[in-house]
């Protein structure tokens, strides 16, 4: 007989090992809810110590910064943007600017004024020609 119950169980694990129908557990939502709960608050708990940390070590190297006058690097960029900016002002080669209101708009007109008045200053046979 004791034969029998061996095999009969060794077959109820057996069936558990292959996929078979597992003993339910009442509680396991409830347990699974419980651990994710408990590991979201882990989370949480190790996100706060390192910002923590992070906002001590960054006082202590604004310390140093203001100690030895060295600046950010986002500081440094900006100085060498406006520095950029500052020396393109005067330059023949900055980037152009929108046109200024009331230029342009008459173009055409302009240019024929200032040929009428370059032909003007030409000796009269060059004259002649310009006009016909």
């Amino acid at each position: 007989m004791e034969a029998l119950q061996e095999k009969s169980g060794a077959t109820k694990d057996m069936g558990k090992m292959l996929g078979g129908d597992e003993e339910k557990d009442p509680d396991a939502a409830k347990k699974e809810e419980e651990r994710q709960e408990a590991l979201r608050q882990e989370e949480e708990e190790r996100k706060a110590k390192y910002a923590k940390m992070e906002a001590e070590r960054e006082v202590m190297r604004q310390g140093i910064r203001d100690k030895y006058g060295i600046k950010k690097k986002e500081e440094r960029e900006a100085e060498a943007q406006a520095a950029l900016e500052a020396n393109a002002e005067g330059s023949l080669t900055r980037p152009k600017k929108a046109i200024p209101p009331g230029c342009g708009d008459e173009e055409e007109e302009e240019e024929e004024s200032i040929l009428d008045t370059v032909i003007k200053y030409l000796p009269g046979p060059l004259q002649d020609m310009f006009k016909k």
